[in-house]
């Protein structure tokens, strides 16, 4: 494989006019460009990526971890990501946890020993990355995306959980409806005891009761919703409605009421939450609370960005702000 000084030595140049020339980073007169282009041609030279990094303790590369799911918005949230380091000249380095702890510290040690300028961390786990590793590259800017608490100085970018719970159960309230259940994630997880609490403070804002078994704890996945369906339609005085925590569960819930031959809205009505791109081609179209995935993505790349160039900038805690969807599942 041709070197720089393969390229230089066959231009009759110094290996820093080459430089030069393919970096577009001096003036270098027209006609030795022409002398190095030819060369760079002939030798079918490719500059190294690597060497490049090294000279200039910057990759342009953004590690990101996150959990595979077959909850379809941790992809929708990649495909923003992605889109957003694209625009901003970065290229995205994606590793899977798999929902192992031994697996999100050995991927978290390979993506900051390949030199990674930031990471993103969007993980469902309820344990922390190891602090011996982060200690390891204390350097390397890190945000969390919706995932705390977080023993650290990461900057963090969060939907407000709190607001969309409370909104989505008020919108139930205002529909008519009173016997309204909740079919929450799994409450070590910080996003599903926030849309937990707004919707027992809507409920309790309204002079309504939660009746006995109507909080289901789920998993925030298509399975957990169908199960957890199944079991408030058993109880005695099963519910006119029901909040699910995330969209795949509202599935999971829909599915379990037409297996008992029963239609939403006419016999029971669904509110989700997320609004991912399935939502509207549900049967009926699926209301739901819009968590800005575009937002949530732009927010964290910036603020990755502006901690990459300013180390010393001040700590970012910011929120999206969620608002409702309404189609027709009330």
């Amino acid at each position: 494989m041709a070197t720089m000084k393969d390229v230089a030595r066959l231009a009759g140049v110094s290996t820093s006019t080459v430089s030069h020339v393919i970096n577009n980073d001096r003036f270098v007169s027209d006609a030795i460009r022409m002398r190095v282009e030819d060369a760079v041609k002939t030798l079918n030279y490719a500059p190294s990526a690597l060497a490049r990094s090294l000279k200039i303790s910057q990759t342009h590369t953004i590690g990101m971890l996150i959990t595979a799911s077959s909850n379809p918005f941790y992809s929708e949230v990649v495909h923003n990501v992605e889109r957003s380091c694209f625009e901003r000249g970065y290229s995205l380095v994606l590793c899977n946890t798999e929902g192992d702890e031994q697996r999100m510290n050995r991927n978290l040690e390979t993506l900051l020993q390949k030199r990674v300028d930031g990471l993103l961390l969007l993980c469902t786990e309820t344990y922390l990355p190891s602090l011996d590793i982060m200690r390891r590259y204390p350097t390397i800017p890190t945000v969390m995306m919706d995932w705390s608490p977080f023993e650290g100085s990461s900057d963090l970018i969060q939907d407000n959980s709190l607001l969309g719970g409370n909104i989505a159960t008020q919108h139930l309230i205002d529909k008519g409806y009173q016997r309204i259940a909740c079919i929450t994630g799994s409450l070590d997880k910080t996003p599903a005891r926030l849309r937990l609490e707004g919707y027992r403070s809507a409920m309790a804002r309204a002079g309504l009761p939660v009746l006995p078994g109507y909080v289901f704890v789920g998993n925030f996945e298509f399975s957990g919703g169908f199960s957890a369906m199944q079991s408030l339609l058993a109880l005695e005085t099963p519910p006119q409605a029901v909040f699910c925590g995330n969209d795949a569960m509202a599935f999971g819930a829909c599915q379990a009421l037409w297996q008992a031959g029963l239609a939403v809205p006419k016999d029971m009505a669904l509110v989700g939450y997320d609004n991912i791109e399935l939502a509207r081609y549900m049967t009926p179209p699926l209301t739901t609370v819009h968590q800005p995935k575009h937002e949530l993505a732009e927010l964290a790349v910036n603020v990755l960005i502006q901690r990459i160039t300013k180390p010393d900038m001040q700590q970012q805690l910011l929120q999206t702000t969620p608002t409702l969807v309404v189609r027709g599942s009330c």
